[in-house]
């Protein structure tokens, strides 16, 4: 009796210990996840903007054209056949914060879009979240290696958005395949 009284004892104990093993194994499993998970949504954010160095040289300047507020459907985009190389989208900041500004104020930023990748990056469309803002791009068309310069023009005055704080975006749709769309978003906060 006793015999049988420790074996049912060793029993109890070795199904604990299994039951603690599978729940760890789950813990861990569930760690490693959220963990590939958190890579990939900082690495999506990642590829579309990183803060780069460039000359006057790099600046390509033979198709400027202006983003204005219209969110009409553009053309198509003009995407490359998937075995031949491809464009890589990169932008040098994915917002700016203009601070604290007045109400009839007109606020600029440039910011610069550069192909990374091994085959031209075509611009096929970009427009602004609001009337109020526009984007003035150097080019349509960026070789690889080459950036675009991008300025944003931000009219405080252009609504009555006295104390509110703002926040305007610019769409570009491309033909890179990963991203054939990125952002660029200015916020202001508005005075008095």
């Amino acid at each position: 009796m006793r015999n049988q009284y420790k074996q049912q004892a060793r029993l109890r104990r070795q199904a604990r210990q299994q039951k603690g093993l599978m729940v760890s194994s789950i813990a861990i499993g569930l760690a490693l996840l959220l963990l590939v998970a958190a890579y990939l949504v900082w690495d999506s954010g990642r590829s579309a903007t990183a803060a780069f160095a460039y000359s006057a040289g790099d600046v390509v300047r033979d198709q400027p054209f202006t983003a204005v507020h219209d969110m009409e459907q553009g053309p198509p985009i003009p995407f490359l056949p998937v075995n031949d190389p491809q464009p890589r989208i990169t932008l040098s900041a994915s917002s700016h914060n203009f601070g604290n500004i007045g109400p009839r104020d007109v606020m600029r930023q440039t910011f610069a879009i550069r192909n990374d990748g091994d085959a031209p990056l075509t611009i096929s469309r970009a427009y602004t979240t609001c009337g109020c803002t526009i984007a003035e791009f150097s080019t349509q068309l960026i070789p690889p290696g080459k950036v675009a310069e991008v300025t944003v023009i931000f009219d405080a005055g252009l609504h009555d958005s006295r104390g509110q704080t703002v926040r305007r975006g610019i769409i570009i749709e491309n033909n890179d395949p990963r991203q054939s769309q990125v952002e660029f978003w200015i916020q202001a906060t508005v005075g008095y």
